[in-house]
């Protein structure tokens, strides 16, 4: 009897380990991704708003001679009449506005209250520095062309006053088109493309991740068979899952689509036709560092759909 008990507790402790470890790992990066999320929501609604008639470049990084470093731009919208430079604010709670143009958020849940700079002067100051960087790029813009705008999308975001919110701050309820002459579009959709931006990890759960790719975690054979994927090759991975042939060591396939410099914008992944596949284990990790975090984080491939190198 105590020993089909023993036997028992040992298979239930695995089984325990192998389904449940993955979801508990996934769970401690949740919050890596919430910016990345309201970022890419926020493109979604635009382009859909825009009805196709429009691109949103997200998550540039700018570079400003003045501070000799990127600026960060969450987004980028650029139509056949406009283009606008736009910050995600993606706050719940109550805001009111100083003298100085601060804005005082204080959270529903906890009550808190944090100060946010000027994030209307703060955007703006982005407009002039992404200006100056398409001119060095050969783009030189009608004045008035590229504009701002501060998005909160969040649906619980609520003003005291809200006849003190700026002109250029757009709430959820106050979804607008905005428009200027039309010109230039498509040569800015290139430069734009072709600008520096953040690696993209996509995740189960519809869940974004913008940052930096580090390197690949796990058996020494299977980093060796992943070892070809470096930005300078390979412009997107591709995640798939496989059938569990042996329940010691489920794998994942991993597409790897070479990087194409003989595109302009090469970001954009090549033909399935093109790409090489590797299998390997699903328990091995991507090593990651999230925007804004200096310490890198660990998503293990079974949780991944795909990532995005910048070149």
């Amino acid at each position: 009897m105590l020993v089909p008990m023993i036997c028992g507790l040992v298979l239930y402790g695995l089984a325990k380990i192998f389904f449940y470890q993955e979801d508990t790992h996934r769970d401690s990066n949740d919050i890596d991704s919430s910016h990345s999320d309201a970022l890419f929501d926020v493109a979604k609604r635009l382009e859909k708003l825009y009805k196709g008639s429009s691109k949103v470049h997200v998550g540039l990084q700018i570079p400003d001679p003045d501070s000799a470093s990127r600026q960060n731009i969450d987004l980028v919208l650029v139509t056949h009449r406009e283009a606008v430079v736009i910050s995600v604010k993606n706050i719940s709670g109550v805001v009111s506005i100083d003298k100085d143009g601060n804005w005082m958020c204080t959270n529903d849940k906890n009550h808190t209250t944090e100060t946010i700079p000027n994030p209307v002067m703060e955007t703006k100051k982005l407009v002039s520095i992404l200006e100056e960087y398409l001119e060095q790029r050969g783009v030189a813009l009608p004045e008035g062309y590229l504009s701002f705008k501060v998005i909160c999308p969040n649906p619980n975001f609520r003003s005291i006053d809200s006849d003190s919110l700026p002109p250029e701050v757009v709430t959820y309820d106050r979804w607008e088109k905005w428009q200027v002459q039309e010109t230039f579009s498509e040569k800015l959709n290139v430069v734009l493309s072709t600008a520096p931006v953040w690696d993209r990890l996509e995740l189960e759960g519809n869940k974004y991740v913008l940052g930096e790719f580090v390197e690949f975690k796990g058996k020494q054979e299977d980093q060796h068979a992943l070892r070809k994927i470096t930005r300078s090759k390979v412009s997107r991975v591709t995640v798939q899952k496989t059938r569990m042939l042996d329940f010691a060591h489920p794998t994942v396939e991993v597409l790897c689509a070479p990087r194409d410099y003989r595109v302009e914008g090469s970001s954009s992944s090549s033909s399935s036709s093109q790409c090489e596949k590797v299998i390997v284990r699903s328990s091995t990790e991507v090593v990651f560092r999230p925007q804004n975090s200096e310490k890198p984080c660990k998503y293990k491939l079974s949780s991944v759909i795909s990532m995005l190198l910048s070149g």
